[in-house]
């Protein structure tokens, strides 16, 4: 499986309570159930009115076939090439 990453322009979703990030989660993963292991989140990042999701998957069909059953939009998919970190400076 190839990583993505998937911003998603949600206005507000700075501001959700723990309830509705909660029942955002619990959305997104019965998505994730549907698509039978084709597709795994591995988090997200929470910024003014957008989410950055790191994602496992298949192909970027299945991200956007995941953002239609979840509604939750996939503005921009883009799979990672390669991750740059601290170690990286002692490889």
């Amino acid at each position: 499986m190839k990583r993505y990453i998937i911003e998603r322009n949600i206005p507000g979703v700075d501001a959700l309570d723990a309830g509705q990030r909660q029942a955002a989660a619990q959305t997104s993963n019965e998505a994730l159930n549907k698509l039978q292991g084709k597709v795994a989140w591995l988090h997200s990042y929470v910024v003014a009115d957008k989410t950055f999701c790191v994602y496992m998957a298949e192909n970027e069909d299945v991200i956007r076939e995941h953002a239609r059953l979840s509604g939750f939009p996939a503005n921009k998919i883009s799979e990672v090439s390669s991750v740059l970190n601290p170690e990286t400076a002692h490889n």
